[in-house]
């Protein structure tokens, strides 16, 4: 394959418009600068807080510092998380501390809706972090399960073939012995592969 790029992580996320109506301002992934560092935020799911105009503050913030443009759901999260860090920390804290700041700021969210969010999103944090979580469930009326799988790719690869269209790669034409790959997915992407699916929350 040509055109591949050497990088860390890359996020990408197949956007079926759910809430907030197709327009630009709409589209994942969502991009923020908070302590110098670039934030990303892609998200699949439905979080009932956040349906309503105003976007609800978490944590211990009281002063707002990031904004959504558009109206989904997805960007109003992800600019409540990051004003919730920015009250709680000054600059980058530990990723260990980091990461159990973002936990309960999930917990939060979720807290006394459980029934009705399905909150599955992937948070990158500057060029080496990414963070995922997964509130899985099926939309009212719909069979669709929503969840978080992932699978990881490491020396010796395989061919992968994908399960919705009749196309298989060789990752040993794309990969070298020192390569290793995680895939997160709202579902398996491939055959043949020991897809996983992450536990909720």
């Amino acid at each position: 394959m040509r055109g591949i790029a050497d990088c860390r992580h890359v996020l990408f996320l197949s956007y079926q418009d759910s809430k907030g109506g197709v327009s630009l301002e709409n589209v994942h992934q969502f991009r923020r600068d908070m302590w110098g560092i670039q934030w990303t935020f892609a998200h699949n799911g439905e979080v009932p807080k956040f349906t309503t105009a105003e976007v609800p503050m978490l944590g211990c913030c009281t002063k707002r510092n990031y904004f959504p443009v558009g109206n989904t759901d997805s960007e109003g999260v992800f600019c409540a998380m990051l004003d919730a860090l920015h009250a709680e920390f000054t600059t980058l804290p530990t990723l260990p501390v980091l990461y159990e700041a973002i936990q309960k700021l999930c917990d939060e969210i979720v807290r006394g809706r459980e029934k009705e969010t399905i909150f599955n999103f992937l948070l990158g944090c500057g060029t080496f972090t990414m963070f995922a979580f997964s509130w899985p469930g099926s939309r009212e009326g719909s069979s669709v399960w929503n969840g978080l799988h992932y699978l990881v790719r490491c020396f010796p690869f395989t061919t992968a073939k994908l399960i919705d269209v009749d196309y298989a790669v060789d990752f040993n034409e794309t990969n070298g012995e020192n390569d290793r790959v995680a895939i997160i997915a709202t579902k398996p992407l491939t055959h043949l592969e020991d897809w996983k699916e992450m536990e909720r929350g």
